[in-house]
């Protein structure tokens, strides 16, 4: 053994051969932290010491290969000093310098998923073979940093400069195929051939059959791209990516800029300029957020996970309801593997509903991701019906009729005598208390919400409800039904509007004051637009439906009326009373036609504002900042009371609920993110700024003593 720790071991294979094997101890999957980046600079140490060394074989003990730093460590370093930071970068830098600087060949074995820092050890190898299933790829930008660990330098020596702006501008992984069209992988093989081939290719090497240094070569020089070239290649690729990324998102652009800047330098000082951009980039509120939020992903798995050892398997699902949203269940259930049951009363319902399914499978076969007998099999695992004929073999029905709290409560006594004692029964109501519906059922431990949002195949949150009386196995069985959907499940407690709706209409709430003060709904959306939002609130209610936000907005008002209830109309009355309910009906605060596209075309339609000047109650001007305040604010309180309520359990859990359910901006991290990164004790002082708004802008007791406390939602 030449040398042995926790998370790599090297051992000669005979005839000058050493195997470098990554096996992170205690863990499933092997990472880049402190323990083996400590253990990867002795590893290196001890292979420049061996003096009969012919070849490095690199290999992964596991099933997939590295999947990147461990960012839950390195979180604490993007907060240290900069020059703190840029030393550390450099000597992890070095390590892996001094890898690629060894005297022999050397080549990696790629097996499963190779991503950021792992793939940078792949591209310091001399020769990378991959099985067939092995991904790679370099997806920091999703984190809003840049690849730290030599990628901007060593991928465009290696595929070019225009296929490298390609792969780390996008994050995207990449396989095995598409590794070997651009160079990035020099050979694919089966999976089970891995290791051998990839022994065989080094001792080739070793013998002098293959160029080792001519490979190796190129990553150590500057770019061969002539001024003009350069020019071309760089300044299309800044356009275009800049266009692609958005103004919130620096990190692609930022990507481009440095592979452009290291282009004429030798590695070295190619890879302190990488270095340089990384440390900028890591500072920023943007790359603080997108880690915070893929920490919070990471919680939401586990936290889910936690619930499949109570769950019941789900073998046969059923859905009451069978419109666009009854067949967007049906569909996703059915894609996902577990045959579903499409009842309703009407045939036209059921006709609507699965055409809603075969226009979702249309888009995947069009697409290339699914063949025209998978969608076949996927259509046959949805089963319409007008009787509850074979409810008795139902694990599990979702309600999704009509939002009025009589007709469900009607439905789910009636389907509740055709399913076995232990089925779950779950409802899709989007405001309704899951306690005051589960009053006209005998088995109310077996209830529980379910709620999707819309489009369902597009949308990845569901909340799960938990009403007075649901037990746990009950939650238990319908999370882990969601997580086999492919949906994000966060569980949350009861309350009318839930989570997200109870967050959402304050915001909303907050906009419709906006119009009574005449500040035009258009410049609104294009202020809340700009602040990152995928659309702005007038939009938004457009494509909601002003009919079904009123009634949203009359839940709320009935539960929280001290907060809640309006005095007098608002804009979403008067439209409501105009009929434009919005996108459904082809007009609502904009005008909608339909051209042949996926969405209908909006348009401005003046005939919005002349019915909502009657509204205005006081005139005024407002700057941006100030209209973001309005609305953002009560938007923030609503989330803190769900957590200080136990509506929710963690912050982490009420920022990805928002996120996933309506759209708040990820490079925001979430409402509460946002608070923390305003400071809290800012944040109550603007709150206290606009206090004679109302009660919605009026901070909690339990934010103000955090403000008071300096301390924050997230560590």
């Amino acid at each position: 053994m030449i040398y042995k720790g926790k998370a790599i071991r090297v051992q000669a294979l005979g005839d000058g051969i050493a195997e470098m094997q990554f096996d992170l101890e205690g863990d499933s999957v092997n990472k880049f932290n402190r323990l083996t980046l400590n253990e990867f600079r002795q590893a290196v140490d001890a292979l420049q010491a061996e003096t009969s060394l012919k070849g490095v074989l690199v290999s992964s003990a596991k099933g997939m290969f590295i999947v990147g730093a461990d960012i839950t460590e390195f979180l604490e370093l993007f907060r240290a000093p900069e020059e703190e930071l840029r030393g550390w970068c450099l000597e992890i830098n070095r390590i892996f310098s001094d890898f690629e600087d060894l005297p022999v060949p050397t080549v990696v074995a790629i097996n499963g998923l190779a991503l950021g820092g792992g793939f940078e050890m792949c591209l310091a190898c001399d020769f990378r073979v991959m099985a067939e299933s092995a991904r790679v790829g370099l997806p920091e930008v999703k984190l809003g940093i840049n690849p730290g660990f030599g990628g901007t330098v060593r991928l465009p020596r290696l595929i070019g400069s225009d296929n490298a702006i390609e792969w780390i501008a996008a994050g995207k992984e990449n396989g095995a195929a598409e590794a070997l069209k651009v160079g990035a992988a020099d050979a694919v093989v089966a999976d089970e051939r891995l290791r051998e081939a990839a022994l065989d290719l080094l001792k080739r090497a070793a013998a002098g059959e293959l160029d080792f240094r001519a490979r190796r070569q190129p990553k150590l020089e500057p770019l061969k791209l002539g001024n003009i070239e350069q020019m071309m290649a760089f300044e299309s690729a800044k356009a275009y990516v800049a266009a692609q990324a958005g103004p919130h998102y620096p990190a692609p652009l930022a990507a481009v800029k440095t592979i452009q800047k290291a282009a004429n330098s030798a590695r070295e000082a190619a890879l302190e300029i990488e270095v340089g951009g990384f440390v900028k980039l890591a500072a920023t509120t943007v790359a603080q957020s997108l880690v915070g939020l893929f920490l919070n992903e990471q919680e939401l798995k586990r936290k889910a996970r936690k619930y499949d050892k109570d769950a019941r398997e789900v073998k046969q699902a059923a859905v009451l309801g069978a419109g666009i949203m009854g067949g967007g269940i049906a569909y996703q259930s059915a894609l996902k593997g577990t045959p579903i049951l499409l009842k309703d009363i009407r045939e036209e319902s059921i006709r609507q509903g699965l055409a809603e399914a075969d226009k979702q499978l249309a888009k995947r076969v069009e697409k290339g991701r699914l063949t025209v007998g998978q969608m076949a099999e996927v259509l046959n695992g949805i089963r319409p019906t007008l009787s509850y004929g074979d409810f008795p073999q139902v694990d599990l029905v979702v309600e999704a009729v009509v939002e009025r709290l009589e007709v469900k409560q009607a439905v789910l006594a009636e389907v509740e005598a055709q399913v076995p004692g232990e089925a779950v029964i779950a409802s899709n109501t989007s405001t309704i208390s899951i306690s005051r519906l589960a009053d006209s059922l005998k088995r109310p431990q077996r209830f529980c919400g379910m709620h999707f949002f819309n489009p369902v195949p597009l949308m990845p949150l569901v909340e799960v409800i938990r009403g007075r009386q649901t037990d746990e196995r009950t939650i238990a069985t319908t999370v882990a039904y969601a997580r086999k959907m492919g949906k994000t499940p966060i569980v949350v407690n009861d309350c009318p509007g839930f989570l997200v709706n109870r967050v959402l209409f304050p915001y909303l709430a907050g906009f419709t004051r906006l119009l009574a003060a005449g500040i035009d709904f258009r410049r609104i959306d294009r202020v809340m637009e700009g602040f990152g939002w995928p659309m702005g609130p007038a939009y938004l209610l457009d494509v909601v439906g002003i009919d079904t936000a009123v009634h949203a907005r009359n839940v709320l008002a009935e539960g929280y009326p001290e907060r809640m209830k309006e005095e007098g109309d608002t804009a979403i009355d008067v439209l409501l009373r105009a009929g434009r309910l919005g996108q459904k009906s082809g007009s609502g605060f904009y005008a909608y036609e339909r051209d042949g596209g996926a969405k209908p075309k909006k348009l401005e339609d003046p005939r919005a504002a002349e019915l909502l000047g009657p509204l205005v109650r006081e005139t005024g001007e407002l700057d941006d900042e100030e209209i973001v305040a309005r609305l953002m604010l009560p938007l923030c309180l609503e989330a803190v009371r769900c957590l200080e309520e136990g509506i929710v359990e963690s912050a982490a859990e009420a920022d990805m609920g928002l996120i996933y359910g309506i759209g708040f901006p990820p490079f925001r991290g979430g409402a509460l993110r946002y608070i923390d990164t305003l400071g809290v004790a800012r944040f109550v002082e603007l709150a206290d700024r606009h206090a004679d708004l109302g009660p919605l802008y009026r901070p909690t007791e339990q934010l103000r003593e955090m403000a008071r406390q300096g301390r924050t939602f997230f560590a």
